[in-house]
């Protein structure tokens, strides 16, 4: 379960496998040149102290922290990388299976799932307002704690969003400083 705690997560900029709608788990792809313009135009609505930013060890993740956040330091969490796809990584997205489903020599929805929320909870545990710089996957597992499903539209690239409990449930929205 996720802790009743607020905090901003945003998705990594483009890589040259989204842009070709493939499968980009555990792959280090770097970011295109459009995901590092969009990582720079997050900084516009990301510009203020953060309690803490926290990302995936894949590079995709942290230089997006770094172009989005300058100057503030990041700490890189292995339990917020994308989850292993196995066989599957890199193959057009239309050939992933349902986010329930073990891919081939993958990680099981349910390693992830605890992976992911055992990372979080320990930076919702100790940091006020912090940002989270990781991957579709894993805002897929923010989804399901939040919804009771991964399913739903992919969170766009570098599109820093609020996720806040509330008294009626989880409020998630685009957050723009």
């Amino acid at each position: 379960m996720l802790l009743a705690r607020p905090f901003v997560f945003i998705r990594h900029g483009e890589t040259q496998l989204n842009r070709e709608h493939r499968i980009g788990g555990r792959s280090d792809v770097p970011l295109t040149a459009l995901g590092e313009a969009q990582a720079r135009q997050a900084a516009v609505w990301l510009d203020r102290p953060w309690s803490r930013v926290v990302t995936s060890t894949l590079q995709r993740a942290w230089r997006t922290a770094e172009l989005a956040v300058p100057g503030q330091e990041a700490m890189r969490l292995n339990g917020l990388d994308e989850r292993d796809w196995g066989r599957l990584d890199q193959l057009p997205l239309m050939q992933q299976p349902p986010y329930e489903a073990t891919p081939p020599g993958g990680e099981s929805w349910a390693n992830f799932q605890a992976r992911v929320l055992t990372a979080l909870n320990g930076v919702l545990a100790s940091a006020e307002m912090p940002l989270v710089v990781a991957h579709s996957g894993v805002f897929r597992v923010i989804r399901a704690q939040l919804a009771g499903t991964p399913n739903g539209p992919r969170l766009l690239n570098a599109t820093p969003v609020l996720i806040m409990p509330g008294l009626l449930g989880w409020q998630v929205a685009r957050y723009t400083g």
